[in-house]
């Protein structure tokens, strides 16, 4: 798949997974229309089994490269385990094993995407954003072709978190917000306070920066370097992904399997690794963010995910 860009594969797939999650809307639809009906007589057939899909971060969780290997900082760079408030993910899937190429297993959520900007882009305007542990999709276990999966791709779009930093002698702190989707069109983006228009598209990478000064709001942006963030990929060997994706891999310890014939919920957890995820080029070696110094950001990916399910 070398080459081969997420750009490229959205052309491939996007509208075949759309015309799927139309299809399984319109029957989740049906599911829901036929158990009130059923309910008149009976108020506890109306259940659908649902898979609930929440999302975690743990400073804790071992720190990985784009290989799916334990990883340190860089000489030269430092980092640090930001504080989270707020993320969103672009797709999410659940793979049978780890053959299995990206789009080849269950796509369960594809946010929704626009051409405004000029290019195939993910729109942010309509994207689903949750704080760490709120459900962030659900899922009829109906709609799940019936399986074993022992493996979850989900490409990240967007996080919010709090960071330290030193500025003019004083250690702050502030608040990013991370755009890390393959494109992302934004009209506008709030940070903390501030409100940021942008009116275009942004790269993987693009980020916005705010904090206080004696008061007075400070507001800045800045892009990472093509191809800077990390996402870790165990199976990269097996089944690699698109460039440019942002699509972070990681396997069940105990597979989930789907019979078709459940009738409770299943509750999947993703918890992704901020273990030292915010990484900065650290020019005078003090461990501490200066951007007033030049210390420019260069990473800002997430370093791993553990899937599991109860």
């Amino acid at each position: 798949m070398h080459g081969f860009t997420w750009v490229d594969f959205q052309k491939k797939y996007y509208f075949h997974f759309m015309k799927k999650s139309n299809f399984l809307f319109a029957v989740m639809m049906m599911m829901v229309l036929v158990s009130c009906d059923k309910c008149k007589d009976d108020p506890h057939s109306m259940h659908v089994p649902t898979v609930f899909i929440k999302i975690v971060t743990d400073s804790t969780q071992v720190r990985l490269n784009n290989l799916g290997v334990p990883s340190t900082v860089p000489a030269g760079h430092a980092a640090l385990s930001p504080l989270f408030q707020k993320i969103s993910a672009h797709y999410i899937e659940f793979t049978p094993n780890m053959y299995t190429a990206l789009g080849g297993g269950e796509v369960v959520y594809h946010a929704d995407e626009t051409m405004a900007g000029g290019a195939n882009a993910i729109d942010f305007a309509l994207a689903r954003i949750a704080a760490p542990g709120e459900i962030f999709v659900a899922v009829p276990i109906a709609s799940f072709t019936p399986g074993t999966y022992e493996y979850v791709r989900a490409s990240l779009l967007y996080q919010n978190f709090d960071v330290n930093l030193l500025a003019n002698g004083f250690d702050l702190t502030g608040r990013v917000s991370s755009f890390v989707g393959f494109n992302t069109y934004i009209t506008n983006y709030v940070i903390n306070t501030q409100t940021v228009a942008v009116n275009d598209d942004v790269l993987q990478g693009y980020w916005g920066f705010e904090t206080s000064v004696l008061g007075t709001p400070y507001v800045t942006s800045g892009q990472a370097p093509p191809g800077a963030t990390t996402v870790p990929n165990p199976i990269f060997a097996t089944s690699p992904i698109p460039q440019g994706s942002c699509v972070v891999t990681g396997g069940f310890s105990t597979p989930l399997v789907i019979t078709g014939n459940e009738t409770e919920d299943i509750y999947v957890t993703l918890s992704l690794s901020t273990n030292n995820s915010f990484e900065w080029i650290d020019t005078n070696s003090d461990g501490k963010w200066e951007p007033g110094a030049g210390e420019s950001v260069v990473d800002m990916g997430l370093r791993g995910m553990i899937p599991s399910w109860n």
